[in-house]
């Protein structure tokens, strides 16, 4: 490769052929007139530096490049950087969450915290999400639980009894938080609760389901059209568990289920669409399914978008 002086020679990273497909951030100074009087060069070292920049622009496909204006100059900015790692120290855990542990919706709010991420479409800002409350979450159960388990147990009763705490705990988490974090999302991407949707609602007596388009309200009212009504249930695997809710609304032929589940059968894919059901997986997921039902999947993106399109 010829060696250009403008980019540092030979010895310059941007012309070393082992960077070959590496991430890099140009930042131009503009003068007065317009032009890009000089620019400093960023290449990724790794792959944690391309998705701490991927995370603040979005997604950059090989062969592709994105401008970022200066009005967001902020990119690079010390206080916008995310922590590699959302496992919390001692010292970083709140007192109250040794003593009492904290609630699904702590856990939550303290992972967004950890992982704004707003500029991420709501697909990838659902997974990492997860991923880092995941990480959050078992941070704080060691600091709580390792102290019991070094101190050791008197019988074997109250072994038991402390593991299926621990257990119990564990799946509560799973489910509820994704509730949870997607009703953040719906609220980032500006869906009104009340308005445009809402949480754990009553359809019919004694039937719940996680969200409701546009309201409850709406749902009851039997003047509101039925086709711009729309009901989505979460549920992070599904394949023993996605027939509960297909009596969850009566109004709505078409049910919503949001999964993490990676991947399902061909056979019982057909026979959720045959039941009318509409699977709603992170686009990050996608691949995991079969070549013949990817086509057939929804991403978050694309539900949150038919609502503006309804609503609109």
């Amino acid at each position: 490769m010829h060696a250009d002086p403008q980019f540092g020679g030979a010895a310059s990273a941007l012309l070393d052929p082992e960077s070959t497909g590496a991430l890099t951030v140009f930042a131009f100074q503009i003068g007065t007139d317009g032009q890009a009087s000089t620019c400093r060069a960023w290449l990724c070292r790794d792959p944690l530096e391309e998705e701490q920049i991927e995370d603040r622009v979005g997604p950059v496909e090989p062969g592709k490049w994105l401008s970022w204006p200066m009005q967001t100059s902020t990119l690079l900015q010390s206080d916008s950087l995310a922590r590699a790692s959302c496992w919390l120290e001692a010292d970083e855990i709140p007192v109250a969450w040794l003593n009492r542990f904290p609630t699904g919706a702590e856990v939550v709010r303290k992972t967004i915290e950890l992982r704004s991420r707003r500029i991420l479409d709501p697909d990838r800002r659902l997974l990492a999400r997860r991923e880092c409350e995941y990480e959050l979450f078992r941070s704080v159960e060691q600091a709580i639980e390792m102290p019991n388990i070094a101190a050791g147990f008197a019988d074997i009763e109250t072994f038991i009894s402390r593991a299926q705490t621990i257990l119990q705990r564990r799946k509560a988490r799973s489910g509820h938080s994704l509730e949870l974090h997607t009703r953040e999302i719906f609220l980032e991407e500006l869906l009104v609760e009340g308005a445009h949707f809402q949480h754990q609602p009553e359809s019919e007596k004694g039937k719940k389901p996680d969200f409701l388009f546009p309201s409850q309200a709406a749902y009851r009212d039997p003047s509101f059209p039925a086709e711009r009504l729309r009901m989505l249930a979460v549920k992070t695997t599904c394949r023993d568990r996605w027939r509960q809710i297909l009596n969850e609304a009566d109004r709505i032929p078409q049910k919503h289920l949001l999964t993490l589940q990676e991947g399902i059968s061909e056979s019982q894919f057909g026979e959720m669409v045959r039941s009318g059901v509409q699977l709603v997986v992170p686009a990050g997921l996608v691949s995991k399914f079969p070549k013949t039902v990817q086509p057939h999947l929804q991403s978050l993106s694309a539900f949150i978008e038919g609502r503006r399109a309804i609503e609109a």
